[in-house]
Formats: structure tokens, C-alpha cells, sequence
């Protein structure tokens, strides 16, 4: 499934979750060293990650566009491309609500939650690296199965995060920025599930 010549779409998305696997590590080395005088500089550099990542995209789609026969269906690469993408963004946008709701301290379960997502951005490299070969590739699926388990440690998490929050009820406020910003970790855990559920579905049709 390698492509000997032209643009390599395994490549781009091997790519992609690099970006998802430094976007990732950024952000945690953020909160595991909060500071909210930072945050602003922090956001210019998480959003250079993000624009980078959407260059990649816009020129896979160029390339596609001109593209005689692709290595698998177009709507699966754009699929793809596109999910890979809003990991990225999921992840941009956890710091624009720290930002926003101008949070002054970071709860422990915000740092398992970054625990959990960047455990994901590396298995999605994994499985991104075994990608092209597929077909006798014997990790890939070992690695869609613990993105799946990750994704439902997320839940267990946000379930258990949610409870405490409305258990301590110590301000209101803080109830409501927090319920936003866990929701936004979940919805990250989701769309990392959503790239092994697509690369899953894309190895099954073409097997």
C-alpha cells in the first residue's frame, strides 16, 4: 500500500499525529506548570501548532484534488485528515477555555484527563506508523483496541469529575467553568476514538 511516487497520504497523516502528540504534550506541560500570567503567550504557541497542522490538511486536499487514483477512497482520507485535525483543534480549544474563563488553578483530574490524551496522540502515531501496511500488520489493531480503552478511561473520569465538582458545590461559578471545560476533555477523548473507529472501518473495507 506504500506509494512509490507523488504524495504520500500515509505520510501526511503519520504527520498529523505528530502534531496531535506535541500539541498534546504542550498543553500538559502547560497545566502541570500553571501560570496564569502565561497563558496568552502560551496560546500563541499552541496556536502556531494548530495552524501548522491546518497547512498540512489544505495541502493533502490539494494534492487529493489533483489525484488520479488514491491509495484508498477520498472520502475516507478526507475523513480521516479532517478527524486528525479536530484532535488538534479539541486540544487547542481546552486551553482557550482556561483562557477564557480565566481559571487560576488546575483541578487533579485536569491533569489525568492530559494523561489520557497524550497516551492517545502516541498510540495514534503507532497506529498512523503501521497504517500503510495494514494488511499484514501485526499492531494495528492492538493499537485501535487501547485508543478505545483510553477513550472509555475518559469517560469513567469525566463521570467521576463531574460528580465531584457538583459534591464539593463550593461556587457556582466554578461549577459552570468546570462542567464546560470537562466537557471539553471528554469531547477530546471522543474524537481521538473517532480516528481508530475510521482507520478501523477504512482497514475492514479494504482488506
Amino acid at each position: 500500500m506504500r506509494r512509490r511516487k507523488g504524495y504520500d497520504y500515509y505520510a501526511m497523516f503519520i504527520r498529523m499525529t505528530d502534531y496531535a502528540c506535541k500539541i498534546s504534550e504542550r498543553l500538559q506541560s502547560i497545566l502541570e506548570n500553571f501560570d496564569v500570567g502565561n497563558l496568552s503567550n502560551e496560546m500563541v504557541e499552541v496556536h502556531k501548532i494548530e495552524h501548522d497542522a491546518d497547512e498540512e490538511t489544505h495541502e493533502m486536499m490539494k494534492n487529493l484534488a489533483k489525484e488520479f487514483v488514491p491509495p484508498i477512497e477520498r472520502e475516507d482520507i478526507i475523513l480521516l485528515s479532517q478527524q486528525l485535525d479536530d484532535v488538534v483543534d479539541s486540544i487547542e480549544d481546552i486551553l482557550m477555555r482556561l483562557y477564557m474563563y480565566n481559571v487560576q488553578e488546575i483541578r487533579s483530574e485536569a491533569l489525568e484527563f492530559m494523561d489520557i490524551i497524550v497516551e492517545c496522540c502516541k498510540k495514534m502515531k503507532m497506529m498512523m506508523e503501521e497504517f500503510s501496511s495494514f494488511r499484514k500488520s501485526t499492531k494495528i489493531h492492538d493499537y485501535i483496541v487501547e485508543i478505545n480503552n483510553l477513550e472509555e478511561k475518559g469517560d469513567a473520569l469525566y463521570v467521576e469529575a463531574m460528580r465531584t465538582i457538583y459534591i464539593e458545590r463550593n461556587d457556582t461559578m466554578d461549577i459552570i467553568v468546570w462542567t464546560q471545560i470537562f466537557q471539553c476533555f471528554e469531547d477530546c477523548c471522543d474524537v481521538c476514538e473517532n480516528v481508530s473507529e475510521t482507520v478501523e472501518g477504512i482497514i475492514m473495507k479494504n482488506m
